[in-house]
């Protein structure tokens, strides 16, 4: 719980008795590898905090292929927020990459914190700009590359998930086949 209570730190101070009131409300979670912690096709029921582990965001295409979009690392939210939020359906899974430990917090816990703490929704926001804004500069750099210089910033980007997500996976993302990142690979080193 420590994490995700430094972690809203970042965005609005909060007295004790405000932490214990959060606190209170989220629930331990773990979720296997390959194991989802939301599906298309179904409404979200839960906002998380990655406390370990990998997750992913995906999708399938038309032609039924598998894309990763995000990967998502330890100290971040785990959700599906604005379909959780207006009780959509999702467009998009959420997917453990490793066996994942997090801290859960129901639809109506989330709701009895805005309704509580004053400036929640602040907090959310914030919360919300920081990982779309992180989304953004770590996408953005990788439209207009090769797929050697994308692959390069990925490393940067993401250093340390380069031995802990399956070489399939990065080669989604980054917009190139399983063989050209083995080829790829193979020459950087």
């Amino acid at each position: 719980m420590n994490e995700f209570i430094d972690y809203i730190l970042q965005f609005q101070n909060l007295n004790q008795q405000q932490i214990d009131f959060i606190s209170s409300k989220a629930t331990k979670l773990k979720i296997a590898k390959d194991d989802y912690f939301c599906e298309a096709g179904k409404i979200p029921r839960q906002v998380g905090f990655l406390v370990k582990g990998i997750f992913r965001i995906c999708y399938y295409n038309s032609k039924g292929e598998d894309i990763t979009k995000y990967f998502i690392e330890e100290s971040n939210i785990v959700a599906d927020y604005f379909n959780f939020k207006k009780q959509l359906e999702a467009s998009i899974y959420l997917q453990a990459v490793t066996d994942c430990e997090l801290l859960v917090f129901s639809r109506q816990n989330w709701e009895n914190t805005a309704t509580t703490i004053v400036g929640w929704e602040t907090i959310v926001d914030k919360m919300i700009q920081n990982y779309l804004l992180q989304k953004v500069k770590r996408r953005s750099s990788l439209v207009e590359q090769d797929g050697r210089s994308r692959y390069l910033e990925f490393i940067k980007d993401f250093p340390t998930l380069v031995n802990r997500v399956p070489l399939a996976y990065i080669a989604s993302f980054i917009g190139v086949t399983q063989s050209s990142l083995s080829r790829i690979r193979k020459n950087i080193r």
